[in-house]
């Protein structure tokens, strides 16, 4: 796990200075090595952070004859497509899934990443070809922001890399996009010139002629062809157990987050018999009792004999680190605070990998929004001059019932998630209506989802709006702030397929959320842990941000608003961050 970037620029004097300068600007992802390659105008800078062989053989830039590889991320099937490599004849010099990249690519050239199964973002470059290849994993689980413009290329890991060249524009908008969603969705930045590289997809540039060839190498599509319970239960536990299998690969010391709920305490579970005494988790817990999960957690350490280190966050510890936080979002997030945290202790804890359960809401149904899947699809037949009506009721939550007047994706998703509505944000911003609206209306995802319907159509939004650029942001950002890597195995290659290839009848029961994950290991889960309300890992924001100092006619205006009970804790928190964001900028 590591930070990547690279710069191509012919006729820059300074090409290794800015290099370095972009890569050290993210050394807390990667504290344990950096390196630099710079040849014909092309300049990759790398910080490792160690997982897979711990030794100097795992040094990146990594190259291997004409092929340069800087690379961030983890395969977790490296070793069987090494196997297969070395029986067609192929040397290793070394233990590295980094390795395995390189000698894939020349075995097999693009058509490698679709063999993948992992998380990454990559830059190969082709000395001989003068051709550099950028590319990310199929769940955009690792991020990848690029510009390539008039024969120039720079790229990295973290938008704060590219922030210290000052040569690129903030873009003007991205507080609308913000105070909408409560994150910038792709392809949005808060630099004007600078989006990520979509998920799934390989981006070559031939830096001598310049032709570009972009390609998405993964998609996932809806089937429904698996219809039978037994046989989704059956082929869902394989399919699980095999990825936590694979996300436990590791030279350092890894670990879970154990936060009491069914995701979490399911991985817990399932890590024992493969870790055995090695098993190490950790929770956070609060002085406020209604948000403190403990009880449960205690349930899988006593299940499991865990060895489980726990944490109190205090109010007195949010504000005191408050600082930091601005300082380790690489882009606004209402989201990232309790990331912060678990990070934080992991690595004082002493551990460099966590395995995290985010991914089963999304496929398997743990949201509100499954259930209600079908309400948008109702109120889009209200005519628009009744929906601008929802703008004028006092609170905000029935505002965004107006998002359905887009007739599109995004519209549903706002509808469900947003944070604030149109009329509202042109009131904070000065903004004419009409403009935040056309901005909005723009924003789809990469997929085309618009002909799913009901839990399908649910899974589609959850998974290309919210985890994609909000839940998997703030775990590689936060994560890598502290220097520990966040492993997703719920977003394993072969889980995802599966779920795809499951009908919507078999995964979703409109009595009980994650019907069909619960059901596939319904004998190891304690039914005290999955027979209660959802509580979700959240903070006591709602009663900490109540005595917090503002300033500003937004803030002030959005105080009175939280103190009168017309905004919940993440609309006041969206407003007082995007303050905070803007003096950090400035």
């Amino acid at each position: 796990m590591c930070r990547i970037a690279g710069i191509y620029d012919p006729s820059s004097q300074q090409l290794e200075d800015d290099i370095v300068i972009m890569r050290d600007a993210m050394k807390r992802g990667g504290p344990d090595d950096a390196g630099i390659y710079i040849n014909q105008g092309l300049a990759l800078g790398h910080r490792r952070l160690s997982i897979i062989d711990l030794s100097q053989k795992g040094h990146q830039p990594m190259i291997d004859n004409n092929l340069i590889l800087c690379y961030n991320g983890e395969i977790y099937n490296y070793q069987i497509i090494k196997s297969e490599l070395k029986e067609l004849g192929h040397e290793f010099h070394t233990l590295t899934d980094s390795e395995v990249i390189l000698k894939s690519f020349k075995e097999w050239g693009f058509a490698c990443f679709e063999r993948f199964n992992g998380m990454f973002a990559l830059a190969i470059y082709d000395k001989e070809k003068h051709e550099i290849t950028l590319a990310r994993d199929h769940a955009g689980i690792k991020p990848l922001y690029y510009n390539w413009n008039e024969g120039k290329l720079y790229f990295s890991s973290e938008i704060r890399a590219l922030n210290t060249l000052n040569i690129f524009n903030e873009n003007p908008d991205w507080k609308i996009y913000f105070l909408a969603f409560g994150h910038l969705p792709e392809p949005i930045t808060t630099l004007k010139e600078i989006a990520p590289l979509e998920k799934g997809t390989f981006l070559t540039i031939n830096l001598q002629t310049g032709k570009t060839q972009k390609v998405k190498f993964s998609n996932f599509k809806f089937t429904s062809e698996i219809k039978s319970v037994n046989e989704a239960k059956i082929l869902i536990r394989k399919t699980l157990i095999d990825a936590v299998e694979r996300h436990l690969i590791s030279d350092a010391t890894i670990g879970l987050f154990l936060s009491g709920g069914i995701d979490s305490s399911l991985l817990t579970i399932l890590s024992e018999p493969i870790l055995k005494d090695k098993l190490r988790t950790l929770s956070i817990v609060f002085k406020e009792d209604k948000f403190s999960e403990k009880k449960f957690q205690d349930i899988i350490i006593g299940k499991t004999g865990t060895k489980h280190q726990t944490f109190l966050v205090s109010h007195e510890d949010f504000i005191e680190s408050l600082p930091d936080v601005m300082e380790a979002m690489d882009q606004p997030t209402i989201d990232g605070i309790n990331t912060y945290f678990i990070s934080k202790y992991a690595k004082k804890a002493g551990l460099t990998a966590v395995l995290s359960g985010l991914g089963a809401d999304e496929l398997f149904g743990g949201y509100n929004s499954f259930a209600n899947a079908n309400r948008a699809n109702f109120a889009k037949n209200i005519p628009d001059i009744f929906l601008n009506l929802f703008q004028k009721m006092p609170k905000d939550k029935f505002k965004k019932v107006a998002y359905l007047r887009f007739k599109n994706l995004t519209g549903e998703y706002l509808f469900n998630r947003g944070i604030l509505g149109t009329n509202e944000i042109s009131y904070l911003l000065g903004e004419k209506e009409s403009k935040i609206i056309h901005l909005l209306k723009l924003i789809h995802t990469s997929e085309d989802g618009q002909s799913l319907n009901g839990f399908n159509k649910a899974s589609h939004l959850e998974q290309h709006y919210y985890m994609q650029n909000q839940l998997l942001k703030d775990s590689d950002c936060m994560g890598m702030w502290h220097a520990v890597e966040v492993r997703v195995p719920f977003l394993d290659k072969e889980l995802i397929k599966l779920a795809y290839r499951i009908s919507p009848e078999v995964k979703f029961c409109q009595k009980q959320k994650k019907f069909l994950l619960i059901n596939s290991f319904i004998n190891e889960l304690p039914r005290e842990i999955w027979d209660r309300p959802k509580q979700g890992f959240a903070f006591p924001f709602s009663e900490w941000l109540g005595d917090m100092p503002v300033r500003g006619k937004a803030a002030i205006h959005a105080k009175e608003q939280f103190q009168k009970g017309r905004y919940t804790w993440g609309r006041y928190w969206s407003i007082l961050l995007m303050g905070e964001w803007t003096k950090k900028s400035n």
